[in-house]
C-alpha cells in the first residue's frame, strides 16, 4: 500500500522521535508498503531552513540522500490535477503544505501517515 508521509512523520521517522506511533512506524517499516515523501514536504523543509526554524543537521541535499532514498522512501511529484483540487478546497485547514498533501492523498487514493486531524476533514484517511 501506497502511505504519504506527512513532514513531521519524515521528521520523527529519521530521528527515531518517540512522538512517532508505533503503529506508523511499524507501517513504514513494512516491505508490504510503499512509503511516499512528497516534493511539496521537501520544498516546506527548505523554506523552514532558511528561515531558521529546522535544523536537520546537514544539508537538505543531503538529508534527501541519506535519510529519504537510504530508507528506501519515493518521492511524490506534483500534477496539475493536485494543485487545480486546492481551489475548491474548504478552509478547514490552512496550512499551504498540509493543503498540498491532502491533495495528492485525495488526488492519488493514498493513505496519510501522519497525526493532523484536520486532514480527516478532508475524508483523507491517516494512519498513525
Amino acid at each position: 500500500m501506497k502511505l504519504l508521509l506527512d513532514t513531521h512523520t519524515l521528521l520523527w521517522f529519521v530521528a527515531g522521535d518517540s512522538r512517532l506511533s508505533d503503529a506508523a512506524r511499524e507501517a513504514l517499516e513494512s516491505p508490504q508498503n510503499e512509503p511516499l515523501v512528497s516534493i511539496a514536504s521537501l520544498w516546506e523543509m527548505a523554506i523552514k531552513i532558511s528561515l531558521g526554524k529546522l535544523d536537520v543537521g546537514m544539508a537538505l541535499v543531503e538529508f534527501a540522500r541519506d535519510h529519504i532514498e537510504g530508507n528506501g522512501i519515493g518521492l511524490l511529484g506534483l500534477t496539475s490535477p493536485q494543485v487545480v483540487r486546492i481551489a475548491s478546497m474548504p478552509f478547514h485547514h490552512r496550512d499551504p503544505f498540509d493543503r498540498l498533501l491532502i491533495a495528492q492523498a485525495q488526488e492519488e487514493g493514498i493513505q496519510v501517515v501522519g497525526c493532523d486531524q484536520a486532514f480527516s476533514a478532508y475524508g483523507v484517511t491517516l494512519l498513525w
